[in-house]
C-alpha cells in the first residue's frame, strides 16, 4: 500500500460516495475504484461495503481508516517541518472556530495575517465545540478557537480573550429597567432560551444556574446565539450570552442586557493537540491573534450590560 491509496480511503470514508470522493481527489471514478480494489485484494479484507446507494466502511475498514489517518496527519506534519526548515514562505493552515465566535473574532485576526503572509492559504472549518475538540485532537486541524473549559484532555491550549457574560431579556421583562446588578437565583422560574447539546456556551449557562442553585427552565434550544437572542427581544425567555455578541440598541430584535452581580466570564483560548508539531503558519497564526483578537471583545458603542 501507498500514501496515495490511503487517502483514497480516508476521502471515500468521509463522502461515502464514489463520484464526490473522487471529485475531491481530482481522479476519474474507475480509477478510485480500481485503486481501492487492488488495496483490498493486497489486504485480503474488504474496507467497504457497496451498495446501489451507499458506501460504508466494514469492520476491518474503520480500523484501517482511523490508522491512515494517523499516518497521513504524521506525514503531513513531517512536510511542514520541513518546509519550515527550508525556510519555505508558502503553506496551508486549518483553522476551527466556533461559527459566532469566528464571526467576531477572525475579521480582526485575518487581515492582518492575509497583509503580512499572502502566501499562506488559510482554510476555515466551522462547528460545535464537541466536534471541534475531536478535529483538533485527531488533528483535522492545526489551531482551533474555543472556549473554555475544554473537555479533551490531549489538547492543550492558550487564552486569548476574556469577556464578560451577560443576561439579555425581553424589552418588557420585569427586569429590564434594572440598573444594578442581577443575581441568577433571581431567574428561578423564568423561562430560558439555550444553546443545543455540543455547544461549550451550553454548558456555561447550565454552570451558572448550578452554582446559585437553580434549574433551569428550558422553554427553547438553538444552535446559533444569533437565533438565542432573537427569541429572546420577542419575549420568549432570557439568555446568557458572551459580551462581544451583544447586538447595539436599535437593532432589529435587540434584547435589554444587564449584568449580573457575579460578573462572570469566558475565556476564549487557542488551542492545539498537545504533542503536535506547530508549523511556522501556526505559530505565526497565534502571534497575530495575541495581537489583534483583544480588540473583538471590547464593547462597540451602545454595546452595554446595564
Amino acid at each position: 500500500m501507498d500514501l496515495r491509496q490511503m487517502q483514497y480511503v480516508v476521502q471515500l470514508a468521509k463522502e461515502r460516495n464514489f463520484s464526490r470522493a473522487a471529485e475531491k481527489l481530482h481522479i476519474a471514478q474507475p480509477s478510485l475504484s480500481q485503486q481501492l480494489s487492488k488495496l483490498e485484494n493486497e489486504l485480503g479484507v474488504l474496507l467497504f461495503s457497496r451498495t446501489t446507494n451507499s458506501v460504508e466502511p466494514t469492520h476491518a475498514g474503520t480500523v484501517f481508516i482511523e490508522k491512515a489517518a494517523v499516518i497521513l496527519d504524521a506525514v503531513e506534519q513531517l512536510r511542514q517541518e520541513m518546509d519550515d526548515l527550508a525556510q519555505m514562505r508558502k503553506g496551508r493552515l486549518i483553522v476551527g472556530s466556533l461559527p459566532i465566535t469566528g464571526a467576531h473574532v477572525l475579521p480582526h485576526v485575518l487581515p492582518v495575517f492575509r497583509a503580512r503572509y499572502p502566501e499562506i492559504e488559510v482554510t476555515l472549518v466551522e462547528d460545535t465545540t464537541s466536534r471541534l475538540e475531536q478535529l483538533t485532537a485527531g488533528g483535522q486541524t492545526d489551531l482551533s478557537l474555543l472556549s473554555l473549559p475544554l473537555g479533551d484532555p490531549s489538547l492543550t491550549w492558550e487564552p486569548l480573550i476574556e469577556e464578560e457574560i451577560i443576561l439579555a431579556v425581553p424589552p418588557r421583562h420585569r427586569l429590564a429597567g434594572r440598573t444594578g446588578g442581577v443575581e441568577v437565583a433571581e431567574l428561578s422560574g423564568e423561562p430560558f432560551i439555550v444553546l443545543k447539546k455540543g455547544q461549550g456556551f451550553r454548558k456555561i449557562t447550565l454552570d451558572l444556574c448550578l452554582e446559585a442553585g437553580i434549574e433551569p427552565r428550558i422553554v427553547f434550544e438553538s444552535g446559533n446565539i444569533e437565533t438565542v437572542q432573537s427569541l429572546v427581544a420577542a419575549g420568549m425567555g432570557i439568555a446568557f450570552v458572551p459580551q462581544m455578541v451583544a447586538r447595539a440598541p436599535g437593532t432589529p430584535f435587540s434584547p435589554v442586557y444587564l449584568r449580573l452581580a457575579s460578573a462572570p466570564t469566558r475565556t476564549l483560548v487557542i488551542a492545539s493537540r498537545s504533542g503536535r508539531y506547530l508549523s511556522k503558519a501556526a505559530r505565526a497564526f497565534i502571534e497575530t491573534l495575541r495581537e489583534t483578537a483583544p480588540g473583538a471583545a471590547a464593547p462597540s458603542p451602545g454595546k452595554s450590560g446595564g
